[in-house]
């Protein structure tokens, strides 16, 4: 007898305790439809600001509080139109309400566009000496982030021609995802059709047949237009080459970390160490080889599982993410687990209709929303660790802070997300090994160095590719297709070591599997070094608890106050140093180490 899946039920029958409570955003589609009925007005109505910020301090006072209202009404709108639309991307109505939420907030976009201008028109010495006063206090940091960028601002004339390309900059950024996602036929692995949704489950596979089936067909997809995607490539980084030009930016990756006044330094630091300490990576590989009894490693092996799957419910998991937590205090442990259950932050049904994913969306200050789809494994509890490490970071940010205090950026948010994984991981490692639970303890390193090949190798992997290939364009170069393809199987090279066997040619057209990475430029470093600061702040839990708790939780509640660097820098950890990349090369080691020893007593 086959075994066969159930039919997944619609999204109507999904139990209610598994999906988010998505009516505290608004207690009906009729009234989301009435906020999108009153939205635009009040929209049109900023413009009436325009020319009298600079008057008097109560004028943009008045302005700033109008528009942040406004602002976090659209916050609120757009997340129930997304919102909708990720649960269950057959329901038309839900895909038109995103539809529509995106034209409102682009309208938004466009009849605010006099602020910037009209801030940075004002004499400079007046408006910090505003800034300077206790009425705008909750104002500061926004307003100083907008100074910060004058002197790369131009003329009148040519901002209104910066902006107008704006669009048509965005073509190729479009046009990837369309092609990827919608255009490519990926062929087949053990039968069943390779689809961007099901390939890491293929490629994961235990069957190695299917696994290289898989990896290679879906390499093959993307090598049949590899010159479309290259001179894809080559335009969205001649375009960003371009616009840091135009802003007297020296280069592109310091017209992308200005603004949060990152150093490029913390770039060339994180790749620097990284490539120093790949050895450790190409010891894992021999110790994979071994455990999974292979002559040769290969790139479809570097995923498959070491053990059988264990069975994870969504109850156990929330356990024991509470039970790794403790470290953080009462207070953080109920809130979060009042999140994950009873105020039903989470939506992990899996129901007909659902896209692929996950992540945390702020909900507009309402609830801190939790996207994904529960498939009860070791994996499933990792990513709810990490999801509920951004959402945690919001509830506490968005308690210390008003709305008109920034947002946290990226840069902050990696760190909070990998570092609820590390400490509920360390936790899990040290009760199976206390327990004897040998394949539950491997489960758990396979699952971490999952997780570490996502973040710490392919990700430092991506964000070398993407420095060489701007450096090259801003030397006079040009990116073809054999140039990209070299160019990146010499960079996983440098990470597979003598540990994995290659096909260069499938192995080097991975930069073209990334549109969300590449395309949003200087991008994918942030995931390196998120992963990097979670792990020097665990290693701070160990040697003195109370006063990393203390920092570590300063850190989660600035939110946006301060510049990533400088938030990091009052944790403890300095992004300037190779140290937090150092600190997390040594728990990659240890993992590698256990996996050895485990690996030793399995031969004896």
């Amino acid at each position: 007898m086959t075994n066969q899946k159930a039919a997944l039920p619609t999204r109507a029958d999904a139990p209610r305790e598994q999906t988010w409570d998505i009516e505290a955003l608004y207690p009906s589609v009729q009234a989301w439809e009435a906020e999108a009925q009153a939205l635009p007005a009040a929209i049109d109505a900023l413009a009436t600001y325009a020319g009298t910020l600079g008057g008097s301090p109560e004028a943009l006072l008045l302005y700033l509080k109008v528009s942040d209202d406004l602002e976090l009404r659209l916050a609120r709108f757009f997340s129930y139109a997304s919102m909708g639309a990720s649960v269950d991307g057959r329901d038309a109505e839900a895909a038109a309400r995103r539809d529509r939420a995106s034209t409102v907030s682009a309208r938004y976009g466009s009849v605010s566009a006099f602020v910037k201008p009209e801030l940075l028109a004002l004499d400079e010495a007046k408006l910090r000496g505003w800034l300077d006063t206790p009425e705008f206090r909750d104002h500061r940091v926004r307003l100083e982030r907008v100074l910060r960028g004058k002197p790369h601002v131009r003329s009148a004339e040519v901002e209104a021609l910066l902006g107008a390309v704006q669009a048509p900059f965005a073509s190729e950024r479009g046009i990837h995802p369309a092609l990827a996602n919608m255009d490519l036929r990926f062929g087949t692995a053990g039968g069943e059709a390779v689809t961007q949704g099901n390939v890491d489950r293929l490629t994961s596979a235990q069957g190695r047949e299917v696994r290289r089936e898989a990896w290679e067909n879906y390499a093959d997809a993307h090598l049949a237009v590899r010159h479309s995607q290259a001179a894809m490539y080559a335009t969205n980084v001649r375009q960003n080459v371009f616009l840091a030009c135009a802003r007297h930016y020296p280069d592109a990756i310091t017209a992308t970390l200005a603004p949060d006044r990152i150093p490029t330094e913390v770039v060339t630091t994180l790749l620097d160490t990284y490539r120093a300490n790949t050895p450790t990576w190409h010891r894992y590989w021999r110790v994979r080889r071994e455990w999974l009894g292979l002559s040769e490693l290969r790139e479809y092996d570097v995923k498959a599982a070491l053990v059988s799957p264990r069975e994870v419910d969504y109850a156990q998991a929330v356990g024991w993410i509470a039970a790794g937590m403790v470290p953080l205090g009462e207070d953080y442990v109920r809130d979060m687990v009042s999140g994950l259950t009873t105020e039903r932050w989470v939506d992990y049904a899996e129901n007909e209709g659902k896209r692929q994913g996950a992540y945390s969306n702020g909900g507009g200050r309402v609830k801190p929303y939790i996207f994904m789809t529960w498939n009860g494994t070791v994996g499933s509890y990792s990513t709810l660790a990490h999801e509920i490490g951004h959402s945690m970071h919001s509830l506490l940010s968005t308690r210390e802070h008003p709305y008109s205090v920034p947002r946290y950026t990226l840069f902050h948010a990696e760190v909070a997300s990998n570092f609820n994984q590390a400490m509920v991981r360390a936790h899990l490692m040290k009760e199976a090994r206390a327990a004897g639970d040998v394949d539950f303890e491997v489960a758990l390193i396979e699952e971490a160095l999952g997780n570490f090949h996502r973040y710490f190798f392919i990700m430092p992997t991506l964000a070398a590719f993407e420095l060489e290939a701007y450096r090259r364009v801003e030397a006079g170069g040009t990116l073809s297709a054999p140039d990209l393809i070299t160019l990146m199987a010499d960079l996983l090279s440098q990470g597979y070591g003598d540990g994995v066997t290659m096909d260069r040619e499938r192995s080097g057209i991975l930069w073209a599997q990334f549109s969300t990475h590449l395309y949003a430029n200087f991008y994918a470093y942030q995931y390196a070094t998120g992963i990097s600061a979670a792990h020097q702040l665990l290693e701070q839990f160990t040697a003195a608890p109370d006063t990393a708790r203390e920092t570590y939780l300063r850190f989660l509640k600035s939110g946006g106050s301060l510049d990533p660097i400088d938030a990091l820098r009052e944790a403890g950890v300095d992004m300037l140093s190779p140290e937090p990349v150092q600190a997390t090369f040594r728990t990659l080691a240890g993992y590698v180490d256990r996996l050895e020893e485990l690996l030793l007593k399995r031969k004896n």
